[in-house]
């Protein structure tokens, strides 16, 4: 990667992490990434937190608080617009098939089901859905989303404290091939969502 590149990237970062709006606008956008966007955050979570170590619990929070958020805005859907819409709503998160498998899992699994979504293929939409619809306790469904997505963010907080400047140089030195892998992905993303 160029070191203009580079100094780029780090200069945006230096001036998102100056700005007042700075949490305010990680927070929309883990919102965002929880209920449309098919991009994860931590394409933004990694790299502001190993140039900004002193933050990265503070970044990890807000991400997690928009999350939850997002997640009960999700379950609420669930719960009122399944029957009007549910078909519509499934559709433009998976599919289906997708729903009624998790929906099974939820029955069977309840809590795990919910908190190991973070780690699994399943869009973390389908189970927000699922859970409202299936009338899963929104106390347990909230504790177990803060849990799978606070291991998430909570954990790239702590390998950021354990790596260092480690992290940071591996980072520098790999940034624009994972941004073009991550750019790769969404596309296919988009490729396959619209062909089916």
């Amino acid at each position: 990667m160029s070191r203009l590149h580079l100094t780029s990237a780090r200069d945006w970062l230096d001036r998102l992490n100056r700005s007042p709006h700075a949490l305010w606008l990680l927070f929309g956008a883990s919102m965002l990434e929880t209920l449309l966007v098919p991009i994860p955050i931590e394409v933004i979570l990694i790299p502001w937190m190993l140039c900004h170590p002193e933050r990265k619990w503070t970044i990890a929070g807000v991400a997690l608080a928009g999350n939850l958020v997002a997640a009960s805005l999700g379950y609420l859907l669930g719960v009122s617009v399944m029957e009007q819409w549910g078909s519509q709503l499934i559709g433009l998160f998976g599919s289906q098939e997708t729903f009624e498998s998790f929906r099974s899992r939820l029955q069977a699994d309840g809590f795990m089901a919910v908190a190991t979504i973070g780690v699994t293929p399943v869009p973390f939409q389908i189970a927000m859905l699922a859970a409202g619809a299936s009338g899963y306790p929104y106390s347990l469904f909230l504790l177990a989303a803060m849990l799978g997505r606070g291991v998430r963010y909570f954990g790239l907080a702590l390998l950021v404290a354990l790596a260092g400047d480690a992290a940071l140089k591996l980072w520098e030195r790999h940034a624009r091939k994972v941004g073009l892998v991550l750019l790769a992905l969404c596309g296919i993303w988009v490729w396959y969502e619209v062909a089916r």
